[in-house]
């Protein structure tokens, strides 16, 4: 928490076309070191804004980049076959994905495994444990018998389990269809194959859930100014928390007497590691808190859109 102004940051504050209409306003008249600060961050702030456009139409991942990022990130999921006798059967089984994001699964239950059968394989992967977005693929279980491919997938296995995989008991299930879901209670979408095999996985998976607990732990009351200062909201607040970030913004559950409401806050511009989702939060909460004290005019758009989730 900041109690008087914080340090200048050496990268402009977030100017893009989806949150700022206006140039900003001329400064109030304060200390003679102030005027001098808020001319470099109007400077600073002017030279961002040319290439926000870049970003304007995208706030968020495509809906193949978020399945692709589950898929990554899930250590296991459910496999559904129909049985010789006819009826269907699910199993939990831990699996990795190949280079296009297709499950490789280990599976030693017997009369499960055959050739080519017909198989849909269902996973998730909890947020903050606030959202569950979940992704089912539909397709043919196959047991690879390529040598290169046989060790690829073994080397994804031991990277992310950290032993080795009887390559006897490895099969994978071919994408031919891909089904997209939000959250427990959304709707689902039906995602091209293509778009799905050829979507990466977003660049900050692995260190976001680190993230998000560290701003929600430490840095919550920036997070609640963030969220009053960038969204356009009369409800009565509670409690904001930070449920997940990506490369092009972060989403907040916004808790009230009204219910618990979802809003996506993006980036002024896409972001690829751990270093830029630091500067970018700090340069938004840099500059909320700027408003909040009344050293610069609110003149940009707020997010208005708040979705209820339960």
């Amino acid at each position: 928490m900041w109690s008087s102004p914080p340090s200048l940051l050496s990268s402009p504050l977030p100017s893009s076309a989806i949150l700022f209409s206006k140039k900003p306003a001329s400064l109030r008249a304060v200390s003679t070191s102030t005027v001098r600060v808020r001319a470099v961050v109007a400077a600073a702030a002017a030279s961002a804004a040319a290439a926000a456009p870049v970003f304007a139409a995208r706030v968020r991942p495509s809906a193949a980049e978020v399945a692709r990022t589950v898929v990554e990130l899930a250590p296991s999921g459910t496999l559904s076959v129909v049985g010789p006798d006819g009826w269907p059967l699910g199993i939990g089984a831990r699996f990795v994905a190949d280079a296009a994001g297709a499950p490789a699964l280990c599976l030693a239950t017997t009369g499960v495994s055959a050739p080519d059968a017909p198989s849909s394989f269902h996973v998730e992967f909890p947020q903050s444990g606030a959202r569950t977005p979940q992704c089912t693929m539909l397709g043919a279980l196959t047991k690879p018998t390529d040598e290169s491919v046989l060790k690829k997938l073994s080397t994804r296995w031991e990277r992310k389990f950290g032993e080795e995989i009887n390559q006897d008991l490895l099969y994978l299930i071919s994408v031919e269809r891909v089904l997209h879901m939000e959250d427990f209670n959304e709707d689902g979408m039906w995602v091209v194959p293509s778009e799905y095999t050829s979507a990466e996985p977003d660049p900050l998976r692995n260190f976001a859930e680190n993230i998000v607990e560290e701003f929600n732990s430490k840095h919550a009351e920036d997070v609640h100014r963030i969220y009053n200062i960038y969204v356009e909201s009369d409800l009565q607040v509670a409690d904001v928390k930070m449920i997940w970030v990506d490369r092009l913004g972060f989403d907040l559950h916004v808790h009230s007497g009204d219910g618990v409401f979802a809003v996506r806050i993006p980036f002024s511009r896409e972001v690829s590691d751990e270093k830029g989702v630091k500067s970018s939060f700090n340069m938004m909460s840099h500059h909320a808190w700027e408003v909040e004290k009344s050293y610069a005019s609110p003149e940009f758009e707020k997010v208005q859109f708040l979705k209820k989730v339960r």
